[in-house]
């Protein structure tokens, strides 16, 4: 990362902050004079810093804000059915269908399976995605399962101990369970594993089949009551939480895939 000096190249950090719907210009001043605005995480108070938008990562109270306008970030509410592809080969029903209002070309981050619904987001940002997709990052994703049968609190523990799987063992970060009724039970799961179909296989593992699968978080997102098959742009505020996230994750990945 380049670190600019108040010389004359580069653009005035107020100037950008404000260009990128932090505050107004004056406001944005007095944020850098009470040292609440850093620059590739050094702490700027003097006014006339200038900085490069193309390069510079800039966070305000410590959340990232996005200077680079060119990038996309959405939300969409994948309903069943769809697979998590651009173009499917097989011509089967895909996500282009849910980008049209978006002249930027996005992909899916990661994907969930056809029979899968919930929380998907799509970006033209490729470093992001990466950060959030890769499981070596350790982003979460929660899940509520439908699952038959009567769940009872030692699988919830089974659950965060660690099952084996055919691919080897796996372990959910949290488990609990939300509800039981009749021969069904409703339960929710945290993981940030990347393996495929893994809700499915686990909850399968210890006896209780997912019978509807829905991802309600991604990382810092909520799916909300945004209805199934609907997309839309993230806001303001969810931006800043996932690059904040992306930018936090990116330089110390641990563990492997």
């Amino acid at each position: 990362m380049t670190t600019n000096t108040p010389d004359a190249e580069g653009v005035r950090l107020q100037k950008v902050l404000a260009n990128a719907g932090v505050a107004s210009r004056r406001v944005c001043e007095q944020y850098i004079v009470e040292g609440r605005i850093r620059v590739n995480g050094e702490v700027v108070t003097e006014l006339g810093r200038r900085i490069d938008p193309a390069s510079d990562l800039v966070d305000v109270d410590g959340t990232a804000i996005q200077l680079d306008t060119t990038k996309r970030y959405v939300m969409l509410n994948k309903p069943t059915g769809v697979v998590s592809s651009m173009k499917d080969e097989q011509g089967r029903p895909d996500l282009r269908r849910f980008t049209k209002d978006w002249d930027e070309r996005l992909y899916n981050v990661g994907r969930l399976d056809a029979e899968t619904s919930g929380l998907l987001v799509l970006t033209n940002d490729g470093e992001l995605a990466h950060v959030l997709a890769h499981p070596s990052f350790g982003v979460t994703k929660v899940y509520i399962a439908k699952v038959t049968g009567r769940v009872t609190p030692q699988t919830i523990a089974r659950l965060t101990k660690g099952v084996e799987l055919d691919d080897g063992p796996i372990a959910a970060d949290k488990a609990r369970l939300l509800d039981t009724s009749g021969d069904t039970s409703l339960v929710e799961l945290t993981l940030h594993s990347g393996r495929n179909r893994i809700v499915r296989r686990m909850m399968a593992a210890v006896g209780h089949p997912v019978v509807e699968l829905v991802r309600r978080q991604f990382g810092p997102l909520h799916l909300g009551t945004l209805p199934a098959g609907r997309a839309r742009e993230l806001t303001t505020v969810e931006r800043g939480a996932l690059l904040t996230v992306a930018r936090q994750a990116a330089p110390t990945p641990s563990g492997d895939s």
